[in-house]
This record gives C-alpha cells, sequence and structure tokens, in this order.
C-alpha cells in the first residue's frame, strides 16, 4: 500500500459507470478511497482491481442511499473521519419516460436519491471541510439541468436543483476554503440508459462520450476552478454568455410593483 495519500475520497454509485472511473483516476492522482454502492459483489470487484493498479488503500461500503439508516451511515462517517477530504455525488437515477406514463412513485424515488441524499451527504461534509479549511466536493447533474425538455421533467428538475446548490454552495463557501463542482454531461455510455427506459443503442452515436472521457474532462475542469462542467461544451465562452444573462437577471427580477406589461398594480 502506498502511505502517500491526498486524503481518501468518498465516491457514492461507485461500482460501475463513471463512479467506477472516479474510483480509478482519483486513486491515480493519490487518493485513498471509500466506495459506496448497492452491489456488493461490484464493490469488491472494482476495489481489488483499483488496488491492484495504484496501490491505494480502498474501503467498500455497501448502501442503498433511499434508505434513511444506510444514507445516515455514510453522512455520519464523513462527519467523523477526518482522513476524508473528497466528497463525489455521484450517485444518481434518471427517466426517458413522458410525464403522463410515469410512476410517481418511482419519481419520488428519484428525487430521494438524485436530490435528498446529495443534499443530506454534503451537509454531512461542508461543515467539516469548512472547519479544517478546505475540501472538495463534486455533484454530478446533467445537461438536462440546463434542458428539461430533453428527458423526464423530473429528471431534469433534480440535476437542475444539484446545479443551483452547488452554485449556492459556492458563492457562500469558497472563501472558506470549499471547492465545489457541478458536472454535467450529456449522454454517456453507460447503463444509466436502459435503466432510464432507452437503450444506448437508441441513442446518436455522435451524441454518446465514453465514461472515460466525461470523468477524465471533468476532472480536467476542475483543475481549473470551473464551477459548472460541461465535458463535451467546445466554446466555454457560450456557457459564460448564458451565466452572464442569469447574473444580469438578478438585480431585477424583485420589485415593489408588478412590470408595466402586465397592466395591474398602482
Amino acid at each position: 500500500m502506498n502511505s502517500n495519500t491526498k486524503g481518501f475520497a468518498v465516491v457514492t454509485g461507485a461500482s460501475t459507470g463513471m463512479g467506477a472511473v472516479y474510483a480509478d483516476r482519483l486513486a491515480r492522482r493519490g487518493h485513498d478511497l471509500i466506495l459506496v454502492a448497492r452491489n456488493t459483489d461490484k464493490l469488491k470487484a472494482l476495489a481489488d482491481q483499483v488496488v491492484q493498479a495504484t496501490g491505494r488503500r480502498v474501503e467498500t461500503l455497501t448502501a442503498d442511499l433511499r434508505r434513511a439508516a444506510d444514507l445516515e451511515t455514510i453522512a455520519q462517517r464523513l462527519r467523523t473521519d477526518p482522513a476524508i477530504s473528497m466528497l463525489v455525488n455521484n450517485a444518481g437515477v434518471g427517466s426517458s419516460t413522458p410525464l403522463l406514463d410515469s410512476d410517481v412513485a418511482a419519481m419520488g424515488e428519484m428525487i430521494a436519491l438524485n436530490v435528498d441524499a446529495l443534499m443530506r451527504l454534503t451537509y454531512a461534509a461542508a461543515p467539516v471541510f469548512v472547519a479544517r479549511g478546505g475540501g472538495t466536493i463534486v455533484n454530478m447533474a446533467s445537461i438536462v439541468a440546463i434542458g428539461p425538455e430533453i428527458l423526464n421533467g423530473v429528471y431534469g428538475g433534480t440535476k437542475a436543483f444539484v446545479v443551483a446548490f452547488t452554485q449556492s454552495l459556492h458563492h457562500e463557501l469558497a472563501g472558506r476554503g470549499l471547492r465545489v463542482q457541478a458536472v454535467c454531461p450529456g449522454a454517456v455510455g453507460t447503463d444509466f440508459w436502459a435503466l432510464a427506459g432507452t437503450p444506448l443503442d437508441q441513442l446518436p452515436p455522435t451524441i454518446v462520450m465514453s465514461p472515460q472521457d466525461a470523468v477524465d474532462a471533468a476532472l480536467a475542469g476542475l483543475d481549473q476552478g470551473e464551477i459548472v462542467t460541461l465535458p463535451a461544451l467546445a466554446d466555454l465562452a457560450a456557457w459564460q454568455t448564458y451565466e452572464d444573462a442569469r447574473q444580469a437577471l438578478i438585480p431585477i427580477i424583485s420589485r415593489t410593483q408588478p412590470a408595466a406589461r402586465y397592466g395591474v398594480g398602482r
């Protein structure tokens, strides 16, 4: 085992897809790992692979973050383990099913995982990182945060929360040592699509990025200080234009009187 470490990185949803790639890449960057997912066998296989390839220390925690007890176990570890320096909130589910065809219970479970679990783990980690004067939180969002029309609207809403929450964290806590990032990939070639209701082979190949490339781009964006990273966006100026327009709205959307175009008020 390599005793030199950048601290432990906690990666949720780590057994497959982008989570598994994050595990590999962060270990190669010098992090020891705490890998969290529901599938014990896949977690163990990944841990063995990472240890063999990198010599890092890897711990696995089997947990379903939709369950309150499992979620609290991970949150408590984040609150109490001084060796943890990074949290990657990668666990999540999606849907491509139209609203009227969606099961409301499944939508509730999506909110529980994509929003509530991410929020609670962040609330566990952020105060500890701030108290120490440093730490990193990466939150997995999606391009549907910007384009909720692309897939299921509840899914888009959960990812819009992730981006807004991350931007707020940066605004409040960047000056106190907390580094945050929301990652907004487009279509990525993982088992996400089968679970979401659209087989991967039904997507145009020209829009699908490999999970390896998506994670490598996300980590490069983190290194460059990006608060929101869109791995496929070629021209960063396009995002800056979008962000500048959003910021320009903030000081003009709360007034004592309705806008004149509505013909109401005094």
